[in-house]
């Protein structure tokens, strides 16, 4: 058989038509690859703070670091006590008289007197309202905040005072009674103390409010019924409701913190103090 005739290697080649080489090559993209549609970010959301948890009675012990108004109260009684228990007899008397808000020192300088009526524990550091103090202002302070808890505090020993002294005052004026009440001996934290003691129990759960608000009204009113001291154990009583009255407040500015606390950076360190 003969054998065919040798194809120059240039014929092979330009045998092969440009269309065919094109077609063979990979295709290449012109121009910039187009991108995937960017997605549009779903706007930022600010999620609601999660309601802060009633006060439990493992959070009730003070800290000092997280109630400095508690403390640093607590650290002026100290020295009015140390003072009472050290001073001559005469001298302290005379301190105590001098911080009376009787109706005579209402009526002269109230102002000074209802403060300087607050610097003192009647009985001595060693009472029961040194702890009962210690624990309800920190435990609110703590919640509601330092300013809050002195006006509910402030607002206890203010109101409680006029309501048991103002009467007295009319009382003299009218003759029921004599000239020497104007001058009664009345000072001391336990107005404030009851107040805010009110006003805490409205930050418990139920299943510790009730009772706890129960317990306090029935050893205030045992108080009343004892007559020991009719117009003191009034004022308590007066105190008391001064601080459940107040439940609306002190809710709505536990609230305010606990939504200020979700802010990133704001009030960290508070945060970080309570949590250790």
């Amino acid at each position: 058989m003969p054998a065919a005739p040798a194809v120059p290697r240039q014929a092979r080649t330009a045998a092969v038509p440009p269309e065919a080489l094109l077609d063979a090559l990979p295709s290449r993209r012109v121009g910039a690859p187009a991108s995937a549609p960017a997605s549009v970010p779903a706007p930022a959301t600010t999620p609601a703070p999660p309601p802060r948890p009633p006060l439990r009675p493992g959070r009730l012990p003070p800290r000092a670091a997280g109630a400095p108004f508690t403390f640093g109260y607590a650290a002026v009684l100290a020295g009015t006590s140390l003072v009472a228990a050290r001073a001559a007899p005469g001298l302290v008397d005379a301190l105590h008289r001098g911080s009376s808000t009787d109706v005579a020192h209402l009526a002269a300088a109230p102002v000074p007197v209802l403060t300087a009526s607050a610097l003192w524990i009647a009985g001595g550091v060693l009472t029961p309202y040194t702890l009962l103090f210690l624990l309800v202002l920190a435990g609110l302070e703590r919640r509601i905040g330092g300013v809050r808890t002195a006006g509910i505090f402030l607002a206890g020993h203010v109101l409680a005072t006029l309501a048991t002294e103002v009467p007295v005052g009319l009382a003299v004026l009218c003759g029921r009674l004599p000239p020497a009440s104007l001058h009664r001996l009345d000072y001391g934290i336990s107005f404030g103390v009851a107040a805010t003691a009110g006003a805490l129990t409205g930050l418990l759960r139920p299943w510790l409010r009730w009772p706890a608000l129960t317990l306090a009204a029935a050893v205030l009113l045992a108080g009343l019924l004892a007559r020991r001291d009719p117009l003191t154990d009034w004022g308590h009583v007066i105190a008391l409701a001064v601080g459940v009255s107040a439940w609306p407040w002190v809710r709505r500015w536990e609230q305010v913190i606990a939504q200020s606390e979700q802010i990133p950076g704001n009030n960290r360190l508070r945060r970080n103090i309570e949590s250790a």
